[in-house]
């Protein structure tokens, strides 16, 4: 991500939307996030991001958990998260 792209500021807290779920489709072995007419099937590590989304936690809460979980500093991950992020709300499946 380039400095010229939008950044997610540490104190933001994502949320889901009103009519967005993220749910386990245990029939499949995988997590979705649904929305109206729309379907995202998330990978394991957009899953691990998509679990963290609970209108409470903060971006940067968000990040130290997931520099946990994967053993990475958090400026490796953070581009990542923050591409995922910012693409879903572009998409208005994520509240930033």
């Amino acid at each position: 991500m380039t400095d010229s792209q939008a950044r997610i500021p540490d104190d933001a807290v994502p949320a889901l939307p009103r009519g967005v779920k993220f749910r386990e489709d245990k029939a499949r072995g995988r997590y979705v996030l649904l929305g109206p007419e729309r379907i995202f099937e998330a990978d394991a590590i957009a899953t691990e991001i998509l679990k963290r989304i609970d209108g409470v936690t903060t971006f940067k809460g968000m990040l130290t958990q997931l520099t946990e979980l994967f053993t990475a500093d958090e400026a490796t991950i953070r581009p990542d998260v923050e591409s995922l992020l910012i693409d879903l709300s572009d998409k208005q499946m994520v509240a930033l």
